[in-house]
């Protein structure tokens, strides 16, 4: 098939080069034209592993191109899929304006029937909103063109996303197009060959779908978050806690790992628009808000366990902590939420220095941070342990999980460390001689 997707971000081009590499033709449309010239010339703007030699790849055999034109993508075009940002508003609510416009111009160009595919995320509705759009322009131009217009949400994780696209768990189409549901079908049927992975649902239910089930994920964060806090209190161990209930079928271990709080593109800003969706169709999402507070309230908790730790000692104010990870999970360059972000401006706040490293997100830590004197991005994480009073670990970057702590115990003024991942053994620690405190777990010294 000839595809045009337009948006080059996380979802547009993982999308453009996974249909290519099954041999589709695929034009991607971006309206930035630094972007665009990157992409042609090989070279990818965004951090997911995998993602740039199989643009290379496609690239090179030609069945993959980049255009700042959404006229030259969309000529002769089988399927429009509409991958561009949507924001939160203020309010917590989607902002559909890239959405509008692109519907608009697809409208405006457009020469043939058409599917349209919705794969942004967006709020309950937004389909009709983009095949109403699409038809006034049409109407303008005195067409009247087939046009249907599909609800496709993607369900892809930052970090894998390559294995998510080659090997979904399912494929959530919502049309009432029998039409649309065949295009779509023969699009994905090689990467639907062992079993049926396609669920062809209404559009209303399949826009609903996407929200829900990162509304879900991000419910198991909160919940297995707040039960390490109450652990933390009354000297239970989350971890055996975890393993108790994630034997159980019906809960599974996943998304049940006790950390810093969920943060990236998605979870927050899915767990906001879905309350702001409620609260407009007059429901109260207790859940969603409690949801949503404890997430808040877990990013600073080892803010909080760090000031708590040097309170006696004067304060944070004037001494120094070494911070590892500050992409909001491994595997990405991603700061969109992250945890850090939240531990370290409450930390400076209180006067204290940070020295950070992350493997792939520094140069985004750096815009970030520009403007707060107190924050130095280095590029070794061991050297940014020199003089530090304590080391806090953040992101599960495979290297951070058997790190040299002998090294780390000499570069450090005290033996001190604060683990955002629970990635190391209370008791291990405590063999080392190090001060050890991480998340729903006794500690030992």
């Amino acid at each position: 098939m000839k595809l045009c997707i337009v948006g080059t971000g996380y979802v547009g081009l993982v999308s453009a080069a996974c249909f290519a590499e099954m041999g589709n033709t695929v034009i991607c449309v971006d309206v930035n034209p630094a972007v665009v010239e990157k992409l042609n010339a090989g070279s990818v703007h965004i951090f997911e592993p995998g993602l740039e030699p199989m643009v290379r790849r496609s690239r090179a055999d030609g069945r993959l191109s980049f255009t700042t034109s959404l006229e030259e993508g969309i000529a002769g075009a089988d399927c429009a899929f509409i991958c561009v940002g949507t924001p939160p508003q203020p309010d917590g609510s989607c902002d559909l304006s890239y959405v509008r416009q692109v519907a608009h111009e697809i409208g405006r160009y457009m020469r043939n029937e058409l599917v349209v595919v919705d794969k942004s995320t967006v709020p309950v509705g937004t389909a009709d909103m983009v095949r109403g759009i699409i038809k006034e322009e049409l109407a303008a131009r005195g067409l009247d063109l087939n046009v249907d217009v599909v609800s496709n949400p993607e369900f892809l994780k930052e970090g894998d996303a390559i294995s998510d696209f080659m090997k979904p768990d399912r494929v959530v189409l919502g049309t009432d197009s029998e039409r649309a549901a065949s295009i779509m079908r023969e699009l994905y049927s090689p990467f639907a060959r062992t079993r049926e992975k396609l669920i062809v649902m209404g559009v209303r239910s399949a826009e609903m779908t996407k929200y829900a089930a990162n509304c879900m994920l991000a419910t198991k964060i909160s919940f297995i978050n707040e039960i390490a806090t109450i652990c933390e209190r009354v000297g239970a161990d989350v971890r055996d806690v975890r393993t108790g209930i994630g034997s159980d079928s019906r809960i599974g271990y996943q998304f049940i790992y006790p950390g810093v709080g969920y943060g990236g593109s998605c979870f927050p800003k899915d767990v906001k628009a879905l309350i702001q969706t409620a609260e407009s169709a007059g429901v109260e999402p207790m859940l969603l808000n409690a949801v949503e507070a404890v997430n808040a309230r877990q990013k600073k908790h080892m803010a909080e366990r760090i000031q708590e730790y040097f309170e006696p000692q004067g304060g944070v104010k004037g001494k120094t902590l070494a911070l590892w990870g500050l992409a909001f999970k491994a595997n990405t360059d991603d700061m969109r939420e992250a945890a850090s972000i939240d531990i370290i401006n409450a930390l400076t706040a209180a006067g204290m220095k940070i020295r950070a490293f992350d493997p792939v997100a520094a140069d985004n830590a750096r815009r970030i941070f520009k403007g707060n004197e107190l924050v130095e991005i280095l590029d070794d994480q061991y050297a940014l342990c020199r003089g530090a009073q304590a080391l806090l670990v953040v992101t599960e970057w495979n290297q951070f999980r058997n790190p040299d702590f002998a090294r780390i115990k000499t570069l450090l003024t005290a033996p001190l460390l604060f683990d955002g991942r629970n990635l190391y053994s209370p008791s291990a620690m405590a063999e080392r001689g190090f001060a050890y405190f991480c998340i729903g777990r006794p500690t030992g010294v």
